[in-house]
């Protein structure tokens, strides 16, 4: 039989396993969401370990001022256009296709609603938390019940390595073993916390609630960590 040499001695089926999907990801925070996002990429179990996943924060030299919800939706509205002409001309099959997500929270934003609606129409991912990221974070330690009046630093107190308020005040950066190790946990609570709110109430009113799970699994690819 004759030996084939370089990239060709590959089967179709290996050839195809090099193939990668891009995630592109537009995080209202500056820190949090990515320092997040690095530690799943180097702790993750995929769920397909022949599908390469490659992360890409789409604005992490964004100002404030671009970086609330609706700023959010309306550049990766944008940059997913451009994404889905790219891979039209690509010809890429469905499972490489690129995503666009949006990670934010509901604080005290305005013109919610509208950013999830354009996010609809434009293909765009959200991954929601009210009243912010860091509920997503202590599920990772705790089951949570009731309601935190859509104030963000009444979350940020219960988390167990926020003991004071100098803590609470410096927490922005996540770091590995807060989350290692919580995941199936963080997202079985989650279910549960979720699923005290009916479906006739609005996502934007459901306090609390995230939807970050679905992010890791659906936009990442990941299974556990």
């Amino acid at each position: 039989m004759a030996k084939t040499r370089g990239k060709d001695s590959l089967g179709p089926a290996q050839r195809r396993g090099r193939r990668k999907r891009v995630v592109h990801v537009f995080t209202e925070g500056l820190v949090t969401e990515p320092s997040y996002i690095e530690i799943i990429k180097q702790h993750g179990v995929p769920a397909d370990p022949a599908m390469t996943v490659e992360v890409r924060i789409a604005n992490a030299s964004a100002p404030g001022s671009q970086r609330k919800p609706l700023k959010l939706v309306e550049a990766a509205v944008r940059l997913m256009r451009d994404e889905q002409r790219q891979a039209k001309r690509s010809g890429l099959e469905k499972k490489y296709l690129p995503q666009v997500w949006c990670l934010f929270d509901r604080d005290e934003h305005e013109g919610i609603e509208t950013a999830l609606k354009q996010a609809r129409e434009g293909d765009v991912r959200v991954a929601f938390s009210h009243p912010c990221f860091e509920v997503w974070r202590l599920l990772h330690h705790k089951p949570v019940t009731g309601t935190f009046g859509g104030v963000c630093g009444q979350v940020t107190t219960r988390l167990p390595f926020a003991r004071t308020p100098k803590d609470a005040a410096n927490i922005k950066l996540v770091l590995p073993h807060q989350i290692t190790g919580g995941y199936q946990d963080a997202r079985k609570r989650a279910l549960q916390m979720n699923g005290q709110h009916g479906d006739h109430v609005a996502l934007v009113n459901r306090d609390p609630y995230t939807d970050v799970y679905e992010f890791v699994e659906q936009g990442l690819g990941i299974a556990s960590y």
